[in-house]
């Protein structure tokens, strides 16, 4: 709070011109909330329960135009700018105190191009919105694995998910985006129009402008896929990573399984004597024409799971049988880091801290990367850390306010432990904790690249995102 006692939402609005407010509000399609008005907290509020900030205004945009208004008006009035897209955002970083927040929430438009194998979307649908339309076709773009996740965010930062060993990254998928710049333009960007724009975008995570639209390029995925789900005890991990090693050596592209370490959860579908025990788990998914036994069936004979839940099921399922997980207003605090190869001290670590956990509802989840997202090369688009094979994710997960501290240390705990590994390098952007760090662990050999460009597409940094870059200032 501020030293009035009032928000610094409220004090910053208190010194906008109110004849300014005025004019954006007449000539704004959407809707102007500011702190006074009964929608504010809801306009405010996001999925992290976490997250309790207070702008000076919420523009929530009906199109484009909106959001070149919104922009404009907060260069103009010196407002930092938040960025809202499906507001599945971890970090926070879609609100902010004191500054505006550009909502894209009411533009989720989507339309599939059947002749050009494509799918346009706009800021602010959801994996959710794209999957819907494009399994008409049994077409689907590589995006994540939560369909509440906003489409935006995902794609900015880089986006893995259940088809990024076969098809890349989110970002890989990009043929264009519609983008509103600092200075109020609206650019098309693309290979071919503004691609020094375009390069610094995928990758970027929002630093450059807001992207208002983004076309991708479909894939033949679905209806029907395998869903590989199998949870292990916490004894048999040894014997399970042993055969993982094994499989990932080889393992098909149509193919990928994230392992994770856990807390048997009290469903009716585990045992019963097994409820909060410490567990090892597979989640993946196979899209091929083989047999589903012949490309799992050497994970499943490292041990005798607890429980399988693995089986056919439609694509869009797949894509949102982890939603109940992530509930809105949960407590989230997700940080990643890249390792360099998989070796027996990460295992043990992810199995220390899980049976150390607060909170029965954390887990350390190993991405296996590779594939596709390695065939194309770093300097290709801002995104860097293709090269990395594996990824490690922390994700504390809470409900009690009062717990904060407690999961908040362990999760910088594993975090920090995870770092003092020789394996282990670099930052993800769309898990960065609740800390600003240098941005060049994110963007590592292309980080002179984004500086140039930023200095150049919005040289007084109106977008400035916690461990982003910012613009180059002159001695």
């Amino acid at each position: 709070m501020g030293t009035t006692g009032r928000s610094p939402g409220e004090e910053s609005f208190a010194r906008l011109p109110s004849e300014d407010v005025a004019s954006l509000t007449t000539d704004f399609a959407g809707e102007i909330v500011r702190p006074v008005d009964p929608g504010y907290d809801d306009a405010r509020e996001i999925w992290n329960g976490m997250i309790d900030r207070c702008p000076a205004l919420v523009a929530r945009c009906s199109g484009v135009a909106d959001v070149v208004a919104a922009v404009n008006f907060a260069r103009e009035q010196g407002l930092e700018v938040a960025v809202r897209g499906g507001g599945h955002n971890v970090a926070g970083t879609a609100v902010n105190d004191g500054g505006l927040v550009v909502d894209l929430s009411e533009m989720t438009a989507v339309r599939v191009d059947r002749e050009t194998g494509t799918v346009r979307a706009e800021g602010g649908a959801t994996l959710g919105d794209v999957d819907r339309e494009t399994q008409l076709f049994g077409l689907a773009t590589a995006l994540g694995a939560v369909s509440q996740t906003g489409i935006a965010g995902l794609t900015l930062n880089g986006g893995y998910g259940h088809c990024s060993r076969e098809y890349g990254l989110a970002l890989d998928n990009l043929v264009g985006v519609d983008v509103v710049t600092a200075d109020g333009r609206v650019r098309t960007a693309s290979r071919e129009r503004n691609a020094d724009l375009f390069w610094g975008l995928r990758g970027g995570g929002g630093a450059l402008g807001i992207v208002t639209s983004f076309e991708y390029e479909l894939h033949e995925v679905g209806p029907e896929v395998y869903a590989f789900f199998p949870w292990y005890r916490a004894d048999d991990a040894p014997a399970v990573m042993a055969r993982y090693r094994e499989w990932i050596a080889d393992a098909p592209r149509d193919a990928g399984v994230l392992v994770f370490t856990a807390h048997v959860p009290d469903l009716e579908e585990f045992p019963e004597a097994a409820w909060g025990e410490s567990a090892i788990a597979m989640l993946g998914s196979y899209r091929g024409d083989a047999d589903a036994d012949e490309v799992f069936g050497s994970l499943l004979e490292a041990a005798t799971p607890l429980v399988d839940l693995s089986g056919e099921m439609a694509y869009v399922d797949l894509q949102s049988m982890l939603d109940e997980d992530y509930p809105d207003g949960l407590r989230y605090y997700w940080k990643a880091i890249y390792l360099e190869e998989l070796d027996d001290a990460i295992v043990d670590l992810m199995l220390e801290y899980t049976e150390a956990a607060p909170s029965a509802l954390s887990t350390l989840d190993l991405w296996h990367l590779d594939g596709a997202v390695a065939d194309v090369p770093r300097e290709e688009t801002a995104f860097w850390h293709r090269d990395k094979p594996h990824m490690l994710t922390v994700e504390a997960n809470w409900e009690d306010p009062e717990q904060d501290d407690a999961n908040l240390e362990w999760a910088r705990g594993a975090i920090a432990a995870a770092e003092t590994l020789p394996v282990a390098s670099g930052r993800y952007g769309n898990f960065p904790g609740l800390e600003a760090e240098a941005a060049k662990l994110r963007y590592g050999g292309n980080y002179d690249r984004m500086v140039d460009l930023k200095t150049e597409y919005d040289p007084e940094n109106l977008f400035r995102l916690p461990g982003n870059v910012a613009p180059r200032v002159d001695d």
